[in-house]
């Protein structure tokens, strides 16, 4: 089987050998652990475009901690800070910085995902769970993933809530308007030397995923530095989770810069999905998202080629695209838009893409390239190449 598996396999028939002893309706949220919520909230309205949704504190007689929850479309993030001294969370902070803890994902049956994870050697990290309130109740229990990343399985079916018991509506007089942000596309975990295999077995084995695309270190590479990914994919294809691990390259890969950084294995970056990825990432600029720097012209250039090579024609204005460094790649299905912002914190770890698929089922294979290099650039400011 080729390194892309889907060129001759068929990703239908891929996600058919995905077992079903753990199905997953999608992403439920995705919580970070941060050192100011409050002000990190405002950060993802302003910026991103997203709504205040709801909140846990003080003024909700939570004395632990501090979550408020942002909203756009399908996406729902928490950010939670700790409020005193002896919380678990300060060593989190200390060790990672802001990044994220929990990817909660929506099931119909929260004990059983629980049993079938935890029976298959997952660690637990929290036994079944029902909280309530007057809007009936939630079933949460979670397992460790690679790191110190958890995912929380979250069972909604009794529950007509907003959120999560405990939380309440967070009203605020200020609400920027969406930029268009749907949903969740992928989320990438970057582990260390030699462990993508491991992980890859472990979501295998533990969630019944598959390895539906493979990049080896002759695909994902450069002058300086390499890396390789593995990309899992449940049964129906609603949650994908790429890992990288580094590669032996002539300078430091931005896997290691990762890495060290955050002090271990984590979520690298979250891919969101627009329908309309140039007024989106038009309007994040406006709002001063940094994107990674502007592809060269001879990129562009090859453009239509790598597209009529698939027989796709762009529908989108190459010159639009261009302009605000969106990159375009193909496959046999279609093509995808895809850009990369700068890591959204001081510390090189977490950043976040935005796509648009085209009929497209791939991860931008042919952009690497240029995304990488893109990356080392910002690697030799940060002088950590």
């Amino acid at each position: 089987m080729s390194k892309i598996e889907n060129v001759e396999y068929g990703l239908e028939k891929i996600f058919e050998e995905a077992q079903d002893f753990l199905p997953l309706l999608g992403t439920d949220y995705v919580e970070f652990i941060v050192g100011n919520a409050k002000q990190a909230a405002h950060f993802y309205k302003t910026a991103f475009g997203f709504q205040s949704y709801a909140y846990k504190g003080l003024e909700t007689g939570c004395k632990e901690y501090a979550s408020y929850v942002v909203k756009q479309d399908k996406i729902r993030i928490v950010l939670t800070t700790p409020l005193n001294q002896d919380s678990w969370m300060n060593d989190h902070l200390s060790k990672h910085g802001d990044g994220v803890k929990v990817v909660a994902l929506w099931v119909n049956d929260a004990k059983k995902s629980w049993e079938e994870t935890t029976k298959r050697g997952a660690k637990s990290y929290m036994e079944p769970t029902i909280e309530k309130d007057e809007h009936g109740e939630i079933v949460s229990a979670g397992i460790y993933t690679y790191g110190e990343t958890v995912h929380i399985f979250v069972e909604r079916k009794n529950y007509t809530g907003l959120f999560l018991p405990g939380f309440e509506k967070w009203e605020s007089d200020y609400n920027p308007e969406p930029m268009g942000l749907k949903f969740i596309d992928h989320m990438v975990g970057n582990v260390g030397w030699n462990e993508m295999d491991t992980w890859v077995k472990y979501y295998e084995d533990v969630m019944g995923f598959v390895n539906f695309l493979s990049f080896d270190d002759k695909q994902i590479t450069t002058e300086y530095s390499a890396l390789m990914s593995k990309v899992m994919s449940n049964g129906n294809g609603r949650i994908k989770f790429p890992i990288n691990e580094p590669a032996e390259g002539k300078k430091k890969s931005q896997i290691e810069e990762y890495l060290d950084f955050y002090n271990g294995p984590g979520v690298q970056h979250i891919a969101v999905a627009s329908n309309d990825i140039i007024e989106t990432v038009a309007k994040m600029r406006a709002k001063g998202v940094e994107f990674l720097s502007i592809p060269p012209d001879d990129y562009y250039q090859s453009v239509p080629k790598r597209l009529s090579d698939h027989n796709h024609e762009l529908v989108e204005d190459i010159e639009k695209l261009k302009s605000l460094g969106i990159m375009i790649d193909a496959d046999e299905e279609g093509y995808l838009l895809q850009i990369f912002t700068k890591p959204v914190e001081d510390r090189p770890t977490l950043f976040f893409e935005i796509i648009q698929r085209m009929g497209a089922r791939g991860f931008g294979a042919g952009n690497f390239k240029a995304l990488f290099e893109a990356i080392e650039r910002e690697q030799e400011n940060r002088g950590t190449l």
